[in-house]
């Protein structure tokens, strides 16, 4: 088995390049929010290569979810996204055939002492939390109580999870030796490109995640991280919907040793009700015949110009004035400067 270290080293990135992502989840045709996240991460690879940065633009099926996801929607989106005109500059990355990597980055957490086998199901934690008075409201996800953090033997493993820093806590870090190192204990702080000033405190909101799920399935979490840095991501363009999810990445990355990349979440498509569009609350798919048309919502959303711009014309008519309208609005370091 090769080591994450090995995987890692093979990864190399120019000083200086740009290289974005659009990783759907096959688990249903392209709707206008999911053509919202798609044109957004395009439009930012596009006005960086506008900007003279080197620029890569991939796309990268998130699988992992054997029960929800499938093969025909996979092929399904990236049929779609041709249509739209979004054209990936690279192969395309299937993370349901990657669970070498993915093991292999658990191995290393589980070395450094960053990740530990849990026992508890659903009901377990509604339990642990009702012995202490806290009852769960409805839709409510609970804090993982540390229940298995410092057991010695568990039985039956139903899954791995991050080991939090408790405060005051040491690690040793695979590949260093006897040296020390402190994972943050406070709340993790990020830059966002639109929204600003980000903070999250992961212990109490949080509490310790899973890597690996009980029915065996890899995490969000985990494969997203993994597979940004082995892909060289630097830049993550998404929707404000998975804000939340970038403190429990960048405590990975930290865990593993991998960069951070720059994050930039948008605005979502909603619908009459303020709901998010979504696969859950039975969005529709975009309309093959008239790509164009979710092209326009899509722009829309993002406060991007279509005055002037109608569904008779091609997508790439449509696109190119929204790379200029993108680079001005979300304008990034100048040729020669650090990405990160």
């Amino acid at each position: 088995m090769f080591s994450f270290c090995e995987l890692l080293s093979e990864r190399a990135v120019a000083s200086g390049q740009y290289v974005g992502r659009f990783a759907p989840s096959p688990t249903g045709p392209l709707h206008v929010g999911s053509v919202v996240a798609a044109l957004a991460s395009w439009l930012d690879a596009r006005a960086a290569a506008a900007q003279g940065l080197p620029s890569t633009w991939l796309v990268r099926i998130e699988d992992v979810d054997s029960q929800r996801c499938s093969p025909a929607a996979a092929h399904t989106i990236v049929r779609q996204l041709q249509l739209l005109g979004l054209h990936a500059d690279g192969p395309i990355v299937w993370q349901s055939q990657r669970d070498a990597v993915y093991a292999s980055a658990l191995q290393h957490l589980q070395r450094s002492q960053l990740a530990y086998a849990c026992r508890c199901t659903r009901k377990d934690i509604e339990t642990a939390w009702l012995a202490k008075g806290v009852t769960k409201a409805r839709f409510q996800t609970l804090i993982y109580p540390g229940t298995c953090r410092h057991a010695v033997a568990v039985e039956p493993v139903r899954a791995w999870r991050f080991a939090l820093p408790e405060p005051d806590c040491t690690l040793v870090t695979e590949g260093e030796p006897g040296a020390l190192a402190k994972l943050q204990t406070q709340a993790v702080q990020w830059h966002d490109r639109r929204l600003g000033l980000q903070s999250q405190n992961v212990c109490q909101e949080v509490g310790d995640f899973v890597l690996l799920r009980a029915d065996g399935a890899w995490s969000y979490q985990l494969a997203c991280v993994v597979d940004d840095a082995l892909q060289g991501v630097t830049h993550i363009v998404r929707g404000e919907d998975l804000c939340d999810n970038t403190a429990r990445q960048l405590l990975l990355q930290q865990a593993l040793g991998l960069p951070a990349p720059q994050y930039l979440h948008v605005p979502l498509a909603r619908d009459a009700r303020g709901e998010k569009l979504s696969k859950g609350n039975h969005a529709p798919s975009i309309d093959e015949s008239v790509p164009q048309r979710s092209l326009l919502a899509a722009a829309h959303v993002l406060g991007l110009p279509t005055q002037g711009q109608s569904e008779a014309q091609a997508p790439a008519q449509l696109l190119a004035p929204w790379v200029a309208a993108w680079a001005a609005r979300y304008p990034l370091k100048p040729p020669g400067a650090p990405l990160r």
